[in-house]
């Protein structure tokens, strides 16, 4: 499946090559390679093919080479461009792997941010394309999604119906991701214009829309497809610029989502300004700047994995849970609500 990647800080900005690029378990090494503690086994005796979780394996033995996607904020067009107050998006989408991608690297080495969307993807059958690389943006929201929307295909049209007019124009690619992005902005804004876009929303009502988005696709494939409706997996994150909502999610009894960690720590470790590093402690940071005392300003990430290899700074996010992150940066794990009838049988892992 895909991986994902967001910081975000009301008073710490980050340097991208420093979280996307330098460590050796940076999103754009994920292409292939996956770090994955308290849920697979790590050591030269466990590795990927020694997981019983045959669903665990499958999700971790894809490639993520169909596509990258960075979004960071910044407050340039606030100086040029009359109503623009604060940080907006700035996007860059590529279909090439990170790892051979010469703009996105250099890109990366001289850009800094407090709050940035990092996305490499595996398609689940859509077309390999820039537009349909994550992240997604709509106004000064930003959208992101790891794992599928079961049955897409056969909801869609239902899909749209339930879309402003807006944010049906807004979607210029096929995913499954983009229409779920859409469909969050429509309940945000409660079917707003393209000008609700660029409003702030408190972030209980941003937690709120993206339950209702959860809640109606399970309920759009339930009056689809009955009892033969499969599980999804909704790994979501959405972002203000100044706020975030991330979900791990999937509709089945017993079976666990995709991965995703958070930490309000490992900033300071991947920040090449601090002493320490993010490879380990037998690894020399030469080039710090800051003393081994000096503190860093609040800070949170969110990742598909762990991109230190210090498992005390991460945690992983709870089956079925959300993580919110308000404008002064604290973390509330809140259970998402959906009928538990909507939970759905896996035909290929009972």
């Amino acid at each position: 499946m895909c991986r994902w990647f967001a910081y975000i800080s009301p008073e710490e900005p980050c340097l991208l090559s420093d979280v996307l690029l330098n460590p050796a378990n940076a999103i754009s090494k994920q292409c292939s390679e996956h770090y994955l503690p308290l849920l697979l086994p790590h050591g030269e005796e466990h590795e990927l093919d020694d997981s019983k979780d045959a669903l665990l394996k499958m999700r971790n033995s894809l490639l993520n080479m169909d596509g990258l996607g960075v979004a960071w904020y910044t407050k340039a067009a606030e100086s040029y461009m009359k109503g623009v107050e604060g940080q907006r998006p700035a996007l860059y989408k590529s279909q090439s792997p990170p790892i051979s991608d010469f703009n996105f690297r250099n890109l990366c080495g001289n850009t800094e941010t407090y709050c940035l969307f990092a996305h490499i993807r595996a398609t689940s059958g859509s077309v390999v394309t820039q537009v349909n690389s994550h992240p997604f943006v709509f106004g000064r929201h930003v959208f992101m999604h790891n794992g599928a929307i079961s049955d897409f295909s056969k909801i869609r049209r239902d899909m749209t119906d339930l879309f402003s007019y807006d944010a049906y124009c807004n979607v210029l690619g096929s995913t499954d991701s983009e229409h779920a992005a859409a469909l969050y902005i429509t309940n945000l804004t409660n079917h707003g214009a393209k000008g609700t876009w660029e409003k702030e929303y408190p972030i209980n009502e941003m937690m709120s829309a993206m339950n209702k988005t959860i809640v109606q696709i399970m309920e759009l494939q339930r009056k689809q497809l009955g009892d033969k409706a499969a599980p999804n997996s909704l790994n979501f994150c959405v972002t203000d610029g100044k706020k975030m909502v991330a979900t791990r999610f999937r509709n089945h009894a017993t079976q666990q989502p995709p991965s995703l960690y958070w930490s309000e720590f490992a900033g300071r470790t991947l920040n090449q300004k601090f002493p320490g590093h993010p490879d380990g402690t037998d690894k020399v940071n030469e080039v710090a700047t800051k003393s081994t005392d000096e503190k860093i300003g609040k800070h949170t990430i969110i990742a598909s994995e762990p991109t230190t290899y210090d498992d005390s700074e991460w945690h992983l996010i709870s089956r079925n849970c959300a993580l919110t992150v308000d404008e002064k940066g604290t973390e509330t794990e809140v259970p998402l609500e959906y009928d538990s009838k909507l939970n759905a049988v896996d035909p290929n892992y009972p």
